[in-house]
């Protein structure tokens, strides 16, 4: 499989990412271990390579990726924007999509939303989890 496979085309001829090789999995890997700018940057260069509707599905995780980091550098207004604008992108996606299970992910980003702007000083507890379906996480 090339280092650079984002996405495959299923039985039903719709294209689904590859979460488990190349820069999605990087990715991947990255945001899991709490680096969000690393996890951008894999997941934007994928990002250029597709079409819609898996471009601006891709584009609302990058966007976790940057909020994130902005909350990890004490920028609580661009965490919130970005948030904001991942949560209005992932609102047009389904449950599943992707590869990835949207539904949750849309809750856990709510919940941040919430907590960081009713209680700023406190972090939330976890951050938000990108659950891809069919691929193994150790």
């Amino acid at each position: 499989m090339s280092r650079f496979k984002s996405s495959c085309t299923s039985d039903t001829g719709l294209v689904t990412l590859d979460w488990s090789s190349g820069g999605l999995a990087e990715g991947l890997a990255c945001y899991r271990a709490a680096q969000f700018f690393e996890a951008h940057e894999h997941w934007e260069g994928v990002w250029l390579r597709l079409h819609e509707p898996e471009k601006s599905f891709l584009q609302s995780l990058v966007q976790v990726t940057a909020a994130l980091h902005h909350f990890e550098a004490g920028n609580l207004i661009g965490a919130v924007s970005l948030l904001r604008r991942a949560l209005n992108r992932l609102s047009r996606s389904p449950a599943l999509f992707g590869g990835i299970e949207v539904a949750p992910l849309r809750a856990e980003i709510k919940g941040w939303l919430e907590a960081m702007e009713s209680m700023p000083t406190v972090r939330p507890r976890d951050y938000p989890k990108i659950r891809p379906v069919n691929v193994r996480l150790d």
